[in-house]
């Protein structure tokens, strides 16, 4: 049997439904797994286990609507059995449909129910996780599970990693926060290296907090200086991860790195990281509007629930995960 998933577009999203991947491998162990993924996260496409073969989507190259289902249509000689579509848009139910996959499986929006053989409901008040299982579940009609799992092989490097970044403005800490706390980290954890990371659209942000913030002796920056597979590596050698709600943080809980997420606008109980070990979550709670899910603050213009968040409660959650480290 030949089976085919259509992975989602953004970091996190694509770490979740590793999980999906694998309830898949557990309900069909002698399949062959293949997976369609955007080209900006194939690096990370091979240190998802039990992956057959990696297709790498472009947008670039494959533009609109037609250049999804032309994509599609190039997969049509694998002759698949079952074709899953995690996205719910138009365009990737359009590329399901021209691998004419014998069963094309997955949510309805924009028309896409009628491009698939088996249109899923999609569950309300779920973490993203359970939705995408969801999918199996209705198909199979039995229950699945499955593990947020990335493999990657590095060594311990020591580090203390900071993400203070986020697509969306509402989840980014602000630069006056994240000198503020960047400022109390050092000065509780005297013997502890940091470094922050992000990616290339995130160096200003990441460069005005270093211009600003003392020890400087003690941080680094890797800010636009690595690949997703680099990212893998140092998030796998670290320490812990210090980060706000964003698809870093999805990753390095994949790999096992202890991490301590910060929420504000986002709703963690539909995109937290979702293995429970080694994380812990927090929030300032102080707010009527938490958890709004907007990408930008409409009540305050800079996201108040990020720079309500408390220095003393992460230090002490951080300094769990530095000790049992130790």
């Amino acid at each position: 049997m030949k089976l085919l998933v259509r992975l989602p577009n953004w970091l996190g999203d694509a770490v979740m439904s590793t999980a999906f991947i694998d309830a898949l491998r557990l309900t069909y162990p002698e399949a062959k797994i293949d997976i369609i993924i955007k080209k900006e996260l194939s690096s990370i496409a091979p240190l998802i286990p039990g992956v057959n073969k990696i297709h790498v989507f472009s947008k670039k190259d494959y533009p609109g609507l037609m250049g999804a289902y032309n994509f599609g249509k190039s997969l049509k000689s694998e002759q698949y059995d079952i074709a899953f579509n995690l996205p719910s848009s138009i365009s990737s139910a359009s590329m399901i449909w021209a691998t004419r996959a014998k069963k094309r499986v997955g949510f309805s929006k924009e028309g896409g129910f009628l491009l698939l053989t088996k249109v899923c409901k999609r569950p309300q008040n779920v973490h993203r996780v359970e939705e995408y299982l969801s999918i199996l579940e209705q198909f199979t009609s039995k229950p699945a599970k499955g593990q947020v799992k990335l493999c990657v092989d590095a060594g311990l490097n020591g580090l203390v990693l900071v993400n203070f970044n986020s697509e969306a403005i509402s989840r980014r800490m602000p630069v006056g926060k994240s000198i503020n706390l960047i400022n109390h980290l050092t000065a509780a954890f005297p013997n502890e290296r940091f470094a922050f990371i992000g990616s290339p659209n995130d160096e200003d942000h990441v460069q005005q907090i270093l211009v600003n913030a003392e020890n400087k002796d003690r941080l680094e920056n890797f800010a636009g200086k690595t690949d997703l597979i680099g990212l893998a590596k140092l998030m796998a050698g670290a320490k812990a991860l210090l980060t706000t709600d964003s698809g870093p943080a999805h990753l390095a809980n994949s790999l096992g790195a202890p991490v301590v997420a910060l929420f504000g606008a986002g709703n963690e109980h539909n995109t937290a990281p979702y293995n429970t070990e080694k994380l812990t979550i927090i929030r300032a709670g102080k707010l009527d509007c938490e958890p709004c899910v907007r990408n930008t603050c409409e009540l305050y213009g800079m996201p108040r629930c990020m720079k309500l968040l408390g220095e003393i409660q992460i230090i002490n959650a951080l300094s769990l995960y530095l000790n049992h480290h130790a």
